[in-house]
């Protein structure tokens, strides 16, 4: 594989190389992303008091597969479209829409997850994504943003011990566990690519 293959993210090997038709792609990409956002986001797994929800392992996934540039257009157009009313938020319509819902208590994640997905994207762009420990050990950093964005943005909203109790204690080990399976996939789906 050369060099040039290695500095690519996942993504890369569906593009089009240039024209009309890489552009339509990467808008498909992004839509298609911010589905899958949304469909993770509402995905809910009950294990005890809090709901766990598969939104930060799709955030993960995503940054891994289609790297640091169109990983953030993706998610910012997944931002954007919360903030404009549409319920693609965990507990939207429920719990409210739009601007005041991303101010409210999931604010500080939400700006966590653009960070991580800098961060893992940029790593998918270096090739971390084709090893599954460095793209683990990227990823918990990542999960350390969210959670550490999530719990600053909680306690000036509810107090430090409530924001540690109810924002970060019950997700610790289900992030470390989502970070885990997407640091498997990804690089699993590089090698089914490398065999043909």
């Amino acid at each position: 594989m050369s060099a040039a293959v290695l500095s690519r993210p996942l993504v890369s090997l569906t593009l089009p190389e240039k024209g009309v038709a890489r552009y339509a792609m990467l808008a498909l990409l992004a839509v298609g992303g911010t589905l899958l956002l949304t469909l993770a986001a509402k995905t809910k797994v009950v294990l005890g008091p809090v709901d766990l929800y598969l939104g930060n392992l799709a955030v993960l996934a995503i940054a891994a597969a289609y790297g640091m540039r169109l990983g953030l257009a993706t998610f910012l157009l997944y931002l954007a479209e919360g903030a404009m009313g549409f319920p693609v938020f965990q507990s939207t319509p429920e719990k409210g829409i739009g601007i005041a819902y991303m101010m409210g208590t999931t604010g500080g994640y939400l700006f966590g997850m653009i960070l991580a997905t800098a961060l893992v994207g940029w790593a998918a762009d270096r090739g971390f994504d084709r090893n599954p420990v460095k793209l683990f050990a990227v990823m918990l950093v990542g999960v350390a943003l969210i959670l550490a964005f999530g719990f600053a943005w909680l306690a000036t909203l509810l107090g430090v011990d409530k924001a540690w109790q109810f924002g970060v204690v019950p997700f610790v080990l289900a992030d470390v566990i989502k970070a885990a399976l997407a640091a498997s996939l990804i690089p699993a789906v590089w090698a089914l690519f490398a065999r043909r």
